[in-house]
């Protein structure tokens, strides 16, 4: 067999084709991302993450550059037509056991310069922009993918051990592999309008402001620096030039902003889907993100899915490219993920009924009741789906606490690449001939230990518990890593 010219090849670079370059990179992989634009599209899209995706970026080492321009989210209120409160849905200003906020606004812009910024560091990455691809074969041992320059029209070929297709909606990967979209039940069309402001508007709501009305159901969002955004859900028999009449569209804002306070940066069109692909791979051939589900914005976890499942599938990638494919490794990406996402997916939908005055205030299992009959709603977090690990393990599939070591150090830090043992049982790792990583007594961990109630864990890459170990679970996961678990 010739020559493999990449590990992986990605397509697409937005977020979630550059985090996903990032994870490969620090596992000291060769990437080559193919990106269709000649540059940033610089214009707002995705305004929002939670504190597990910041975990990951924190992880990537871009969360130095993204504080400065980043603001923490303080919740959202669903309220009706008389501006009646129906559901508070509130975000603490207190830090997760992800070692974040619980929420943040941001430019999508300043996140795609931070990630690009950081591939720039690595020898093995390669951007090819005005990069369209057109075909792409797979085979047992790597795929073929077939691209051209869109200024030039000169033809590229390349061999790689993996493609993934980070190449959002309209994803041609999705195509090739022949995956269908399964739609949930959600699709409406919504304006989307976004607005520097000239001036100070201090009665502005500084959280999202959802306004549920069966007519005309909007949304406001309070974004980074002067910037606004107005969600505005479009009639059926509404056309886009209609809505966008200066004089109609101004008349809607009036009621929160004057021509005269602002101006208009962008305006678009979207039809809010849910919708999740059949298929996220197929051999060597995968879908990461929007090309793999859609979910409507009500909860702001579209971007927030990709780059979960960018993290999901960073390591086990990394696992095949150094010790060889594994159908059975790479088949629990979708199935850990797809039930995940899907719980989003469904939430959002409720929130969208609401929106439309459809559906009622019990989005979630979530949703509570307090003493003075106001109606709230703590964060959901799903967890993953059937795959690595055993369902019948309480401690499978939770979060692992991020943990400060020194000043300059994080717990993260220690296993970005690699599965990790934490264990009070030294015997154990000897036995099954664990590798030590390092002899660091971090007391945090026994406290730990006690509250997940077991002696011993495995944990993921990605922070999620493995296993609460015993020898099997250790056995069998070094059957995929090939012994590269680590022991604290």
């Amino acid at each position: 067999m010739s020559t493999i010219d990449f590990d992986v090849v990605i397509i697409g670079l937005g977020p979630t084709g550059g985090t996903l370059a990032n994870l490969l990179a620090m596992n000291n992989l060769s990437v080559l991302v193919l990106e269709k634009e000649a540059g940033i599209y610089n214009l707002p899209r995705a305004v929002h993450f939670d504190d597990e995706v910041m975990r990951v970026f924190n992880t990537i080492g871009i969360t130095k550059s993204l504080k400065k321009k980043i603001i923490i989210n303080k919740g959202t209120k669903f309220v009706n037509e008389k501006g009646e409160l129906l559901l508070d849905w509130p975000r603490p200003k207190v830090i997760t056991e992800n070692g974040w906020y619980p929420s943040y606004r941001f430019h999508q812009p300043d996140l795609e310069r931070s990630l690009r910024h950081k591939l720039k560091r690595y020898e093995k990455v390669v951007i090819s922009q005005n990069s369209e691809v057109y075909k792409t074969i797979n085979y047992k041992n790597h795929s073929i993918i077939q691209y051209k320059n869109i200024k030039t029209n000169q033809i590229f070929s390349v061999k790689s051990k993996y493609v993934i297709g980070c190449d959002g909606a309209n994803s041609f990967l999705r195509k090739q592999i022949k995956s269908e979209m399964e739609h949930l039940g959600f699709e409406q069309r919504w304006a989307v309008i976004d607005l520097i402001l000239k001036t100070k508007k201090p009665n502005l709501p500084d959280r999202t402001i959802q306004y549920c009305n069966s007519k005309r159901p909007a949304t406001y969002c309070r974004n980074v620096g002067k910037r606004r955004r107005w969600e505005i859900a479009l009639k059926a028999e509404e056309s886009v030039e209609q809505f966008f009449d200066s004089k109609k569209l101004w008349k809607f804002l009036s009621q929160w902003v004057s021509k005269d306070e602002a101006i208009i940066e962008r305006k678009t069109v979207y039809t809010f889907q849910s919708a999740i692909a059949n298929k996220w791979r197929r051999g060597r051939q995968i879908l990461v993100g929007d090309a793999a589900h859609l979910t409507p914005p009500f909860m702001g976890q579209g971007m927030c899915a990709g780059i979960r499942d960018a993290s999901n599938l960073a390591w086990k990638i990394s696992i095949c490219c150094k010790k060889g494919h594994n159908e059975r490794l790479l088949d629990t990406y979708q199935s850990e993920r797809s039930s995940n996402v899907k719980d989003y997916i469904n939430t959002a939908m409720k929130m969208g009924e609401l929106l439309n005055s459809i559906g009622g205030s019990k989005v979630s299992d979530t949703v509570y009741v307090e003493k003075d009959g106001t109606i709230k709603m703590n964060s959901i977090k799903p967890e993953l789906g059937k795959g690595l690990g055993k369902l019948n393990d309480k401690n499978r599939g939770k979060i692992f606490p991020s943990l400060k070591i020194n000043f300059n150090k994080e717990f993260d830090d220690l296993f970005s690449c690699y599965p990790i043992l934490i264990t009070n049982n030294n015997e154990s790792e000897k036995k099954l001939k664990i590798r030590t990583y390092r002899s660091i007594d971090i007391p945090e961990i026994k406290i730990i230990l006690k509250k997940f109630n077991s002696n011993s864990l495995i944990i993921r890459p990605d922070r999620f518990v493995l296993a609460s170990t015993d020898k099997s679970d250790l056995k069998e996961f070094s059957h995929f890593c090939h012994n590269d678990i680590y022991a604290l």
